[in-house]
């Protein structure tokens, strides 16, 4: 029987044998984009965890992209320099700030065949990232999402945020009837053809750009692939949380009304509620 070790959560896993680095000659499959702003205090522990477990246990190859947006601190010298000292790792900085734009800038960069993002405080588990992965890699899905709010998922976090984020999804079950559980997990990742298509159409470049991608992608008819997470909340985080609650009510409205009228998704197909799967325990 395997030996367990402590998880990053303080939840025991099962050790897993040493696996050989992937060759890094050849374009990554995966670019994994950290979008940061601000972000001094946590960059480069979080830049070296994922580091070391997709060194260890994910099964693709892969790159890790820095995306910093607006930061006034010393993020822009500690990325560069993350990106000098580790050959995975690549960084691009723009202004100005907005998580939404750092994606656009990441994803439309690489030439990966899957591009994910997630927060840069690592709150997701990362035991959950070759789930996410898998079903993109196999052509069994074009998007992938973890989700808080999944009966499967288990999560710690504040009654305040907990609120707010069951709330938020109710407000959009009741505009859209979305197929998914949770639209603002940072943890999401799309095949790169798939991500071509659908940045163009996205028009917020802030908070509200995970919502908007979603729902473009099942007024497409994408298939979606839904996978529980273990979360625990960042205390330190420097997410403006009333700011981007407006902010993301402002953008429900605003696809609200570009969905009824058509507006730039005219040339795609009629709403549906597209198709998810949800990973088997």
């Amino acid at each position: 029987m395997a030996a367990e070790t402590p998880s990053a959560h303080g939840r025991p896993q099962p050790s897993r044998p040493h696996q050989p680095r992937p060759d890094r000659s050849a374009t990554p499959a995966v670019d994994i984009a950290l979008p940061v702003h601000n972000e001094e205090q946590t960059l480069a522990a979080s830049v070296e965890r994922l580091h070391d477990h997709l060194s260890e246990h994910f099964p693709y190859s892969w790159q890790i992209t820095i995306a910093e947006n607006g930061s006034t601190d010393g993020t822009r010298l500690i990325g560069q320099r993350l990106a000098n000292d580790l050959r995975e790792v690549r960084f691009v900085s723009m202004r100005p700030a907005g998580r939404g734009g750092a994606l656009r800038r990441a994803w439309g960069e690489s030439a990966s065949e899957v591009v994910a993002y997630m927060d840069v405080d690592l709150s997701t588990d990362l035991s959950a990232f070759t789930k996410l992965i898998a079903p993109l890699m196999s052509d069994e899905a074009d998007v992938a999402i973890g989700s808080r709010l999944s009966a499967e998922s288990h999560v710690s976090r504040s009654i305040r945020r907990d609120v707010l984020s069951r709330g938020y999804m109710a407000v959009l079950r009741a505009a859209f009837r979305p197929p998914f559980h949770d639209a603002q997990c940072g943890f999401k990742a799309l095949r790169a053809d798939v991500a071509r298509e659908l940045l163009p159409l996205v028009e917020d470049d802030g908070w509200f750009f995970d919502t908007e991608l979603l729902l473009i992608s099942c007024r497409m008819g994408l298939r979606l692939h839904e996978v529980p997470v273990e979360w625990i909340e960042d205390t330190d985080s420097r997410v403006r949380i009333m700011r981007t609650v407006w902010h993301d009510l402002e953008g429900v409205a605003r696809m609200h009304r570009r969905l009824r009228s058509g507006g730039a998704l005219s040339t795609v197909p009629s709403p549906t509620n597209g198709h998810v799967t949800e990973h088997a325990a």
